[in-house]
């Protein structure tokens, strides 16, 4: 059976993000760690060394199953990595108001927060958890 590699862990979410205290995205961190966390509801917890998830599910694919988050974030070397519900296609109007972002799979990638309306990205947010509560 599939053992997927990134697990939800007891890692201290603070404690991570204070690594970046130095960096000038800092803020950026905090502020996205407040956002989702109201949007949510949920808790922020560590998964592997570096994902910070909220909300977690439960599911279950043809060939794999286990336990991922419903919306999260990473900050990576080149980018913050926002991760939410693939299928962009279906919210072309919010992601054309939304601001500077690339794409990837599952997640939108930005510099910093303010290159993204916020505004935009909450209702983003709040559209993605409402279609994952089908999940």
């Amino acid at each position: 059976m599939y053992e997927p590699k990134t697990k939800q862990n007891d890692g201290d979410v603070l404690q991570f993000l204070e690594s970046f205290k130095d960096e000038d995205r800092y803020p950026d961190l905090i502020q996205l760690l407040k956002l989702m966390h109201k949007v949510s509801g949920c808790s922020a917890r560590m998964w592997g060394p570096s994902l910070i998830g909220f909300c977690p599910y439960h599911y279950k694919g043809k060939s794999t199953q286990g336990e991922w988050f419903r919306i999260g974030f990473s900050p990576r070397k080149q980018n913050i990595s926002l991760y939410i519900i693939s299928g962009f296609e279906k919210e072309t109007e919010l992601l054309s108001k939304l601001g500077n972002y690339k794409t990837g799979k599952g997640c939108l990638y930005v510099k910093r927060i303010s290159d993204i309306d916020l505004e935009i990205f909450e209702e983003f947010l709040k559209r993605s958890l409402e279609v994952m509560k089908n999940w």
